[in-house]
């Protein structure tokens, strides 16, 4: 069956075969037993453990699965429906364990499309993999996808580094992006407990070469964590973890409820 990959030494379109991707110059992938394709070249890992760390993708697991950010994850599968064509194909660059990328596949599933999910993350990979069954996943940076030149009909980027140019390269004339970012007071109330003097996210709308001018669809949700688990499991999904004051994480340690804001963006563009 052919794959929405390419292979990422000669850049040939791949084929999926028993327990392995192959090109038709022979380079071989092994699927893992998970059901992911590792695509990430040895000479692009920086680290012997690029992307998201186990206890980060075990985190965000357990807060996404609370289901707090379905009203996004709603909002994106409503905007994709009407953007992605009869048959087409959708890209979920940076796709962290799979929460959002399973109910993308399902979209484009009843459109009779087919998703790939990518990540740098090799445990949040396999977490999405297991989830998505349906859907292509494979480690492998955003900055160097493993998809030939506009093969792609949608791109969804949710909270993920930006690749502006490469995804230019691999939509379609015309294909659509939906670039996620939070609101100017996303996690406003967990902000004023981690740090003495929070501030606002920018709430600018930028433009990229190649794309149209963004539209913005805003999400708004209020929701109550009431399990400390669940409040440390969203402070340790977010680059705060890595940020925050030793003062403002031992505040938060004494936290066992907190009512939170959710606030996101959807800036949509169209590949030119």
């Amino acid at each position: 069956m052919e794959s929405l990959f390419v292979c990422p030494v000669c850049k040939e379109r791949l084929t999926r075969q028993e327990g392995r991707y192959v090109c038709f110059k022979g380079h071989s992938f092994d699927t893992a037993k998970e059901g992911y394709v590792n695509l990430l070249p040895a000479n692009r890992q920086h680290s012997k453990a690029p992307g998201d760390d186990k206890a980060m993708a075990q985190a965000r697991t357990r807060f996404l699965e609370g289901g707090w950010y379905s009203p996004l994850r709603n909002e994106l599968c409503k905007l994709i429906g009407p953007a992605l064509p009869q048959g087409g194909a959708l890209l979920d660059a940076g796709c962290g364990e799979g929460w959002y990328t399973a109910a993308l596949s399902e979209t484009a599933v009843a459109k009779g499309g087919r998703t790939a999910g990518v990540d740098l993350s090799k445990p949040a990979v396999k977490k999405a993999a297991k989830r998505c069954p349906g859907a292509e996943i494979a480690v492998c940076s955003v900055y160097h996808l493993p998809l030939g030149d506009a093969s792609v009909d949608v791109l969804v980027n949710c909270f993920s580094p930006l690749a502006s140019e490469e995804f230019y390269r691999v939509l379609k004339p015309g294909g659509k992006f939906l670039y996620v970012v939070p609101g100017p007071r996303h996690l406003w109330e967990l902000k004023k407990i981690l740090y003495d003097r929070p501030y606002e996210n920018e709430d600018r709308i930028e433009t990229y070469p190649g794309f149209t001018s963004p539209q913005v669809a805003a999400v708004e949700t209020a929701f109550t964590l009431s399990v400390p688990e669940d409040i440390q499991a969203l402070y340790h999904m977010t680059p705060y973890t890595w940020k925050t004051p030793r003062e403002g994480a031992e505040r938060l340690a004494q936290v066992s409820s907190l009512s939170l804001t959710g606030q996101f963006r959807i800036h949509q563009m169209e590949r030119q």
